[in-house]
């Protein structure tokens, strides 16, 4: 019998926090973010380097845990204020369901198609 017979979970779980460092990266690099917000991911990664913790590193996995939940609540504070239409663009796109819009201000995007 196979130790681990089905590796999906695993495979999903690793999608899914690539797709959300993409997603911060996209949300970073797209004007339409206000820039003050820009400094949320900015501060929890400087949070990380710097060497000041919440919780000292006196036992181990204590003091990582508690990095990795101030990175988890600083991306996904990061995506929660941001413009929601934004986010679903990036996301739409991530998930590769649409593909980038080369729009300008006086297009109207839409879908159409045939009736028979």
């Amino acid at each position: 019998m196979p130790n681990n017979p089905n590796p999906r979970p695993q495979v999903t779980l690793l999608r899914a926090i690539i797709n959300r460092g993409r997603l911060v990266w996209r949300l970073m690099r797209d004007p339409r973010v206000p820039s003050y917000l820009k400094a949320l991911p900015v501060a929890t990664l400087a949070y990380l380097v710097l060497p000041v913790d919440l919780l000292p590193d006196i036992a181990p996995l204590l003091g990582q845990i508690d990095d990795l939940g101030i990175l988890i609540m600083g991306i996904e504070s990061f995506i929660a204020l941001c413009p929601s239409d934004v986010v679903s663009e990036h996301l739409r796109q991530i998930e590769g369901r649409t593909q980038p819009s080369q729009t300008t201000p006086e297009t109207i995007e839409g879908e159409w198609r045939v009736k028979q």
